[in-house]
């Protein structure tokens, strides 16, 4: 997230807005006392976190609240593995503080600069056929509702409010607190490996159920599928970390440095992506390591890009990654980020992309000074023939028409957020589009 002068820009530079009042509340009160506020100017008000989304989800033109001041642990609770953490705790900060009781997150994605709160209220994920989502974890939440009052769902109280509340878009309420149910603190053990496209695809599969987490990375224009596969192992495990020479070549020279330089020639010279795109898989994805879960699951991105990733039946994945591998064929274009391909587990949570179904994940993007319309919407097109939904934290156009055919609990959802917003204090113009005015 960013701040110029009066202006707010999110990560990817998809979306700015000037809000009429900004405010960084330090407490669930101070949120509390702004909700009041606003409701009394007839303002809206929304709580951005990190601003990673691609999507407008977290545009606040009304009064925008800052949590970067709201972060951290509010309790632990060793015999249940349960802990609470105020809503704007970054992911990064989450290892950490889990640490000292000896817990980790079951599951993370691969980025983890979010906050806790704007991660599962867009349905961020990992990868394991076994494993949920980020808002899977949620058994608890606090929020301040549109009338200025605490609102907690949990096994005790309105438990019944938990699946739509976990990933709520920000459209019930502002999250204060989240509890999460956590695991012992473990391992993985990683190999990182190219293989033949074909091979994979062919196989992925067996290649899922074999491994904990698997997923696989595809530079178009090669033949290669840079696969990364990874075993839990207990803490006690002995760690065998990259080397930290080595890490940094691979991760900040290579794929960070050289690599945001190559995506900035590509604008001008289209004929050096598909060469640079070979040569990257012959210098990248050939490793194995041991390490804590969050140092394996997580990586370092810096180079700036737009993004869109749709989540569909897991038996539908590979029809619709080969029938993307073809369109880039046909079209002739020149693309220099690899697509991303991922697995989750089902879950109840009701707008979850994978609500009631195993999911695989197909994720495109494009450099951020490269305008991504027509390579996404011809993507998109092709995802939604296979069933897909959108993930909402990134680029789609889908409205609430299209998006009620794919979400069984969607009216529930609808339903709900009329009764906790009725006077829509927490909308903005994205929401309106993806859940009616």
């Amino acid at each position: 997230m960013t701040r110029i002068g009066g202006t707010w820009q999110n990560w990817g530079r998809s979306v700015q807005v000037t809000p009429l009042r900004v405010e960084r509340p330090r407490t669930p009160e101070g949120v509390q006392r702004a909700v009041v506020a606003a409701a009394a100017r007839g303002l809206s008000i929304k709580a951005v976190g990190a601003g990673h989304s691609f999507t407008g989800i977290a545009v606040a033109p009304g009064v925008l609240l800052e949590l970067d001041d709201m972060q951290g642990l509010v309790s632990a609770d060793t015999a249940s593995r349960r802990v609470t953490l105020l809503a704007g705790t970054r992911l990064h900060r989450i290892p950490g503080l889990l640490a000292p009781f000896g817990l980790a997150m079951e599951n993370l994605g691969d980025i983890d600069r979010q906050s806790i709160s704007g991660a599962i209220s867009t349905g961020t994920h990992g990868t394991g056929a076994r494993f949920g989502g980020l808002a899977a974890q949620v058994v608890g939440v606090s929020l301040v509702t549109a009338a200025g009052e605490f609102l907690r769902i949990d096994e005790h109280q309105n438990t019944e409010l938990l699946p739509a509340v976990a990933l709520g878009l920000g459209a019930l309420g502002i999250i204060v607190e989240v509890t999460l149910q956590c695991v012992p603190a473990f391992v993985l053990e990683a190999v990182d490996e190219p293989m033949p496209l074909d091979d994979v695809l062919d196989t992925v599969s067996e290649r899922i159920s074999a491994s904990d987490h698997f997923e696989f990375y595809w530079f178009p224009h090669t033949d290669v599928a840079l696969t990364k596969r990874q075993t839990r192992l207990p803490e006690s495990t002995r760690r065998q970390p990259l080397p930290v020479v080595g890490r940094w070549i691979d991760e900040t020279l290579l794929s960070n440095g050289v690599y945001r330089a190559v995506c900035a020639a590509g604008q001008f010279a289209p004929a050096v992506t598909a060469p640079f795109n070979r040569l990257a898989v012959t210098l990248t994805g050939d490793r194995r390591y041991t390490d804590l879960s969050h140092r394996v699951l997580t990586q370092s991105r810096t180079v700036r890009f737009r993004e869109m990733e749709y989540a569909l039946p897991a038996e539908n994945t590979v029809a619709a990654f080969r029938a993307v591998r073809a369109l880039i064929d046909a079209r002739g274009w020149r693309i220099e980020f690899p697509i991303e391909v991922r697995f989750a587990a089902a879950d109840d949570r009701w707008l979850s992309t994978a609500y009631g179904r195993a999911s695989g994940y197909i994720a495109v993007h494009r450099y951020w000074r490269v305008d991504p319309t027509e390579y996404f919407e011809a993507v998109e097109q092709i995802m939604l023939e296979h069933g897909g939904r959108p993930h909402w934290g990134k680029l789609h156009t889908l409205t609430a028409d299209g998006l009620r055919e794919r979400y069984p609990r969607f009216d529930d959802f609808t339903a709900l957020r009329d009764r906790l917003d009725p006077d829509r204090r927490f909308t903005n113009r994205y929401l309106d589009r993806v859940l009616g005015a």
